[in-house]
C-alpha cells in the first residue's frame, strides 16, 4: 500500500485541532488508514541548510486514489471528522462562453485511443501546493496508470498556448519539439536515443545533471518505441504541449507562477482515464479563485461523429439494501441513520421513495474504489466505528471447526511416511509438459492436463497430473547429498473434467520416491504396506493364508503385475483395493525405467509409489 507524508502542523491546521500522536493514530485506524510515522522526535533530513519540518507518514489503502495527496487526506478526514461536507464540485464555463477545443485525429486509435482534458482557471499554487500537484501525477502514473502504460498526465501552462487543441499520431521524424528542461529541439527518434543515453554512465558535469533530471524517463519508452506513430499534442500554432507518455514540451511547463492550468491526459484504459481526471480537479481545484470549479474542454472526434465536454463531473447513482447493511454490520439502523452515516465517508444518500428497504447512493467522483453495496456496507461500519459494532456469538451459524476428510486422511499418510523415516517435500504444482509426459515415457491424449494458456516460461506450461516429477526434480537438485535419498509428498494435481462447470477437478495424491546405490524396491513395498496398514486395509494375500483375519467386511488390498512404460519392465505392479465388493486401482509402484533416470538425470536407480488418496473416503 502506498504511504503518503504529509506536513504535519499543516494537516493539523487545516483539520482545525492539535492532535497528540497517539490520538491522530486513534483518527487514522477509525478511518481506516494507518498513522506508519511520526518524524517529529527523529533526525530529519536538512535542505539547503533548513531542517524537514516534521512529517506524518501515512499507509493509504491502495484503491483510495483520492487520499494520494494533502489535498486528498485532508479533505476525507475533515468530512470524516464532520468538520465539513462534500464540495460540490462543479463545472463552470469561460466568461466568455467559448469553450477550449480539442480535436481527435483517426490515427490515434492505433496507440492511445482515450483521451480527456480540462481547465483549472486562476489557480493559485504555492510551493507546497505546487509540489503536491506534481507528486500527485507522479503516484498515479505508478499506481493506477501501471507506469503510464494505461494513462498518461500532461500540465501545461495555459496562457503560453492557444487553442484550439489537436490530438495526433504523427511518425516521430515528424514530431519536433524541445522537451521539458532542455532548450535544444529535436525529432521524437533523436529525443528516444537522447533518453535512453541518460541510463549510460555520465562523462561530463552538464550530462551529469540531464542524467539527474531525466533518468526516470527511459523507462516509458518502451510504451510507444517500437510503434510507427507516435502521439502527440499540438495547440493551433503547432506548438507541441506534449508527446504522451513520454514528456511535455518545455513551451508551456508550468511554474509557480501560472495561473491557468490545461490539462490533457490520454490512455490505453477507458476507465482508467475517468478516474485520473476526477481525482485531479477534485484533488486541486479547492485552490482556483472560485473554489472547486472545473472549466471544461470540448473534444470533438470527427471520423466517429462525436463531441462531448471532458470532464463529466456527474455522481455515480447506486443503490443499497438497508436489510443487508444492517444484517452484515448487526445493526438495527434506520434508513436516515444510514444516510446520515453515509455523509460522513463523502457519499450523499436518501431513502428510496419506491422502495422501504432501499437507499439511493450518489457516489462522488472522488470514491473510484466504490465498486458494489458492499463497500458501501462497509463504509457504513467505519463512519459507526468497528470498535462500536455489537460483539455477540453467531445463533444461527454456530459451529465447531473440524478438518476436511480428506486432508484428515492425507494427515494419517503423512505421518505414517514421517514416522516410517521419510521426508516431506513440496515441489510446484506447475511443471513443463515434458517432465509430466515425455519424461516419464508416457503419452498425453489431450484431454488429461490443464493446460496454462500463456505460460512465461517453458518449466511452467501444465498443472501436474502425477506427482513423480516434482519427487524426481527434488532428488536431482539433492543428488549430492548421500544416499539413500527418501522423499514423500500428499498433495494435489489436477484434471481435466469437462462434466464439471470449472472443466477441471483437483485429486488429492500421495507419493514416494525412493534414490539409491541399489533399487529399494523392497523399501517402497514397505512403505505401502504400512499405510495401507494404517488405512485398515488388509493385505489380501496374507488374509488368505490367515483365515484368523478373514472377514467379509474387511477392506482388502493386493498388488498384481503392471506394463507401465514409466517402470522397468517387469518390475512394476499397479495397487489394488477392495470396497463393500467392488474392486478399484488406486496407485502403482515399481523401479524406474533407465530413460526416465536419464530424463532427470539420476545416475542411481530410483523405485516410486503413487496412490490416489481420494479412492479411500
Amino acid at each position: 500500500m502506498p504511504t503518503i507524508a504529509v506536513d504535519k502542523a499543516e494537516l493539523f491546521k487545516v483539520l482545525g485541532k492539535e492532535f497528540t500522536t497517539d490520538e491522530f493514530d486513534e483518527l487514522c485506524f477509525e478511518f481506516g488508514i494507518e498513522l506508519d510515522e511520526d518524524t517529529s522526535n527523529t533526525k530529519r533530513p536538512v535542505v539547503d541548510g533548513v531542517e524537514e519540518p516534521p512529517q506524518l507518514k501515512i499507509e493509504i489503502p491502495a484503491n483510495r486514489y483520492d487520499m494520494l495527496c494533502f489535498e486528498g487526506i485532508a479533505m476525507n478526514l475533515n468530512v470524516f471528522m464532520g468538520n465539513t461536507t462534500l464540495p460540490n464540485f462543479r463545472l463552470s464555463a469561460p466568461s466568455n462562453g467559448e469553450l477550449q477545443t480539442v480535436t481527435v485525429k483517426e490515427e490515434t486509435s492505433k496507440i492511445r485511443p482515450y483521451f480527456s482534458c480540462a481547465i483549472l482557471r486562476n489557480i493559485k499554487f504555492t510551493q507546497a501546493r505546487y509540489d503536491s500537484f506534481i507528486a500527485l501525477q507522479d503516484k498515479l502514473h505508478q499506481n493506477l496508470a501501471r507506469q503510464r502504460t494505461l494513462v498518461a498526465i500532461g500540465t501545461h501552462d495555459l496562457d503560453t498556448i492557444q487553442g484550439p487543441f489537436t490530438y495526433e499520431a504523427l511518425p516521430p521524424e515528424e514530431i519536433e519539439f524541445a522537451p521539458l528542461n532542455q532548450t535544444k529541439k529535436m525529432n521524437a527518434r533523436q529525443m528516444m536515443e537522447f533518453y535512453e543515453a541518460c541510463q549510460t554512465p555520465a562523462r561530463s558535469i552538464s550530462r551529469l545533471v540531464v542524467q539527474r533530471k531525466d533518468k526516470h524517463l527511459s523507462k516509458y519508452l518502451p510504451i510507444i518505441r517500437d510503434s510507427p506513430v507516435y502521439p502527440v499534442i499540438y495547440d493551433s500554432k503547432r506548438t507541441v504541449l506534449s508527446m504522451p507518455p513520454i514528456i511535455n514540451g518545455n513551451h508551456s511547463k508550468i511554474t509557480l507562477g501560472t495561473k491557468n492550468v490545461f490539462i490533457d491526459i490520454t490512455a490505453t484504459d477507458k476507465t482508467k482515464i475517468e478516474i485520473v481526471s476526477h481525482i485531479l480537479v477534485a484533488m486541486f481545484s479547492q485552490y482556483c479563485e472560485e473554489p472547486f470549479t472545473i472549466e471544461p474542454v470540448k473534444i470533438i472526434s470527427p471520423h466517429n461523429n462525436e463531441s462531448r465536454e471532458e470532464p463529466d463531473l456527474s455522481p455515480r447513482e447506486t443503490q443499497a439494501e438497508m436489510s443487508y447493511i444492517n444484517s452484515v454490520c448487526g445493526l438495527d439502523l434506520s434508513a436516515d441513520q444510514i444516510c446520515k452515516l453515509l455523509t460522513r465517508m463523502c457519499y450523499k444518500a436518501s431513502p428510496s421513495r419506491s422502495e422501504a428497504d432501499i437507499i439511493d447512493v450518489h457516489i462522488p467522483i472522488t470514491r473510484a474504489d466504490v465498486l458494489h453495496q458492499a463497500d458501501i456496507m462497509e463504509d457504513v461500519a467505519i463512519a459507526y466505528g468497528f470498535n462500536n459494532l455489537p460483539r455477540h456469538f453467531p445463533s444461527k451459524s454456530a459451529a465447531i471447526a473440524a478438518p476436511l476428510i480428506i486432508n484428515k486422511l492425507a494427515d494419517i499418510v503423512r505421518l505414517e511416511a514421517a514416522m516410517a523415516g521419510w521426508s516431506e517435500v513440496l515441489p510446484l504444482i506447475l511443471c513443463s509438459h515434458d517432465e509430466n509426459f515425455a519424461w516419464l515415457n508416457r503419452a498425453d491424449d489431450g484431454a488429461t492436463a490443464v493446460r496454462l494458456q500463456n505460460p512465461k516460461t517453458a518449466e511452467y506450461q501444465i498443472v501436474r497430473t502425477s506427482l513423480l516429477p516434482g519427487l524426481l526434480k527434488t532428488i536431482r537438485e539433492n543428488k549430492k547429498h548421500s544416499v539413500p535419498i527418501k522423499v514423500f509428498e500428499a498433495s494435489d494435481v489436477a484434471f481435466k473434467d469437462t462434466s464439471l462447470e470449472r472443466k477441471s477437478r483437483n485429486e488429492r495424491h500421495f507419493a514416494a520416491a525412493w534414490y539409491g546405490k541399489t533399487s529399494g524396491f523392497e523399501v517402497v513395498h514397505g512403505l505401502l504396506d504400512r499405510v495401507m496398514l494404517m488405512l485398515n486395509f488388509l493385505n489380501r494375500d496374507e488374509a488368505v493364508a490367515d483365515t484368523n483375519k478373514m472377514k467379509a467386511d474387511n477392506p482388502q488390498y493386493w498388488i498384481e503385475e503392471a506394463d507401465d512404460p514409466t517402470y522397468f519392465a517387469g518390475h512394476a505392479a499397479s495397487v489394488h483395493i477392495s470396497l463393500e465388493g467392488t474392486s478399484h486401482v488406486v496407485g502403482s509402484f515399481g523401479i524406474l525405467h533407465p530413460t526416465v533416470l536419464k530424463n532427470f538425470e539420476l545416475p542411481f536407480p530410483v523405485s516410486t509409489l503413487e496412490l490416489n488418496l481420494e479412492a479411500f473416503l
